[in-house]
């Protein structure tokens, strides 16, 4: 049995690897859980309902000295000294942008599994932790933004006068940009969003926000699920776009990042002048050297002409019980993924490409990066049609010979069928013709296709049986009323029935 240290993280940092709700998760797998004191005061979990949950208390050095260390952000040198060797520590480490950190947990011997690694594939979008913390991100930023424009989003007709909507334009149409522009959207703003990837345009326009179309030949479509780097012919076009942008809305949230590499820049300081006094732009790169000329990392800056920008880095850490919660279920589906036998033992397997892209240092030996996972996001080409074979249509000779053969088979029937059965078979004929044309010519508007041919039938046989009824044979008048009845119910009950599908599509105030 494996003991899991869950350390109390730097003081700029509110979350806390686990909360008392995985705990119980974790304990379940097996493991004993030693819980740094104090770690989830700043997320509101006291120490007691850890204790409740299972867990110890204990000091740091017990926790970092644990066999599996679970944190949040990456370890500081003095802290990686205290691991011990053979400890296997979980975290958000950005492998592709901190190979000093990598070296050092190498020469502690250890092995360190990067959370911000894990592929984007569908059996592993619940231990994505860069999902799960750009989507509290982006809805943060939206906050952020409105408490810095200290006006409606939504736009207001009152006695005192109109107020128009905020215009919000989002770069990036990712998780946190959809997140921006869900939370936006609901506020009451005019949202545009712009992405490299076509195949957002439906995501965008599916939560209230305009996609706005970079038209140029070059295709984005990504084979991993992240934006790609642009080219120059999509950068040019692009910039135009943020600079017609830039003079007319209120609010910008950006969002690009491509992995690995520093943010690219979007929003020049020529843009920033174009903007109005009181605009804000929240620039959720600025950890990575942001997309927005001017912005500083973690911190809020005026521009002359009265522009905020925000560089905050701790978006999802301002939302810390919530953000805590979300990502110790990544941690804890990670574990259940590393503890198939549930017996409190974490086995890394490398023939798993989710183990072992998360896996970047083990037992002192880099192996970052993993090999390649392709992840197609682009939609799928369109198959080429399939040639139908063409329906051979009927001659007009063997049209007419089977009309002359129908009218001679019906005139012997009249002729030499004995009476009454050539009256009855004429009526019988013109019912035919007569109730094909009704079917035919019923409008669907108000009906389904199928409830429509039964009414008109039905119809048929009401007036069929209305004119029976008055026969003098008893058994035939009993059984053109129950016709008559039969048939009345089934139209009734169509309109009805149509009638109660329409209330279920009317608004309650109408």
């Amino acid at each position: 049995m494996s003991l899991i240290g869950v350390i109390k993280e730097q003081q700029a940092e509110s979350r806390v690897a686990a909360t008392p709700e995985t705990v119980k998760v974790i304990v379940s797998l097996g493991y004993e859980v030693l819980v740094e004191s104090g770690a989830g005061l700043k997320a509101s979990f006291p120490d007691a309902a850890y204790v409740a949950a299972g867990a110890k208390i204990g000091s740091a050095d017990a926790a970092w000295g644990a066999d599996i260390v679970l944190t949040v952000s990456a370890p500081a040198d003095a802290e990686i000294k205290k691991l011990k060797k053979s400890a296997v520590l979980v975290g958000v480490l950005s492998p592709a942008l901190k190979p000093e950190l990598l070296s050092a947990l190498a020469a502690q011997g250890v092995t360190a599994l990067a959370m911000d690694a894990v592929p984007r594939i569908s059996r592993a979008q619940s231990m994505d932790v860069l999902s799960s913390m750009a989507n509290i991100a982006g809805y943060r930023a939206v906050i952020e933004a409105a408490h810095e424009f200290g006006r409606f989003f939504t736009g207001q007709v009152t006695a005192a006068g109109k107020v128009a909507p905020a215009k919000v334009l989002v770069a990036g149409a990712g998780v946190a940009g959809l997140a921006a522009i869900g939370s936006a959207s609901s506020l009451g703003a005019i949202v545009r969003a712009t992405d490299p990837r076509p195949e957002v345009a439906d995501q965008v326009k599916s939560i209230g926000g305009e996609y706005l179309l970079v038209e140029v030949e070059e295709k984005m479509e990504s084979s991993d699920g992240y934006a790609k780097e642009t080219g120059k012919a999509y950068d040019q076009r692009a910039a135009e776009i943020y600079s017609e942008q830039a003079a007319d809305v209120d609010i910008i949230i950006t969002t690009a990042l491509i992995p690995g590499r520093p943010a690219p820049k979007l929003i020049t300081a020529e843009d920033v002048a174009l903007m109005k006094p009181g605009s804000v732009i929240v620039d959720m790169a600025a950890a990575q050297g942001g997309n927005v000329a001017g912005s500083v990392a973690g911190q809020k800056v005026v521009t002359a002409n009265g522009v905020t920008i925000l560089g905050y880095t701790d978006l999802p850490s301002r939302l810390p019980a919530q953000s805590s919660q979300l990502y110790g279920t990544n941690l804890v589906n990670l574990l259940k993924l590393l503890t198939p036998a549930k017996d409190g033992k974490a086995v890394i397997d490398f023939e798993d490409v989710v183990q072992r892209s998360v896996t970047v240092v083990q037992d002192g030996a880099i192996t970052w990066p993993p090999p390649p996972v392709q992840v197609s996001a682009a939609p799928v080409a369109k198959a080429e049609p399939v040639a139908m074979p063409e329906k051979k249509t009927m001659s007009l000779r063997t049209r007419a010979a089977l009309i002359a053969a129908g009218m001679a088979a019906l005139f012997a029937v009249v002729s030499l069928a004995p009476a009454p059965l050539p009256q009855h078979f004429l009526v019988l004929m013109l019912s035919v013709v007569i109730g094909f044309y009704v079917i035919g010519k019923v409008h669907h508007a108000l009906h389904t296709p199928l409830m429509s041919v039964t009414n008109a039938i039905s119809g048929i046989v009401v007036v069929a049986a209305i004119l029976q009824i008055n026969d003098t044979n008893l058994l035939v008048q009993i059984l053109a009323a129950v016709g008559i009845l039969l048939a009345s119910i089934n139209v009734f009950g169509g309109f009805a029935v149509t009638s109660r599908m329409l209330k279920m599509f009317t608004r309650g105030d109408k």
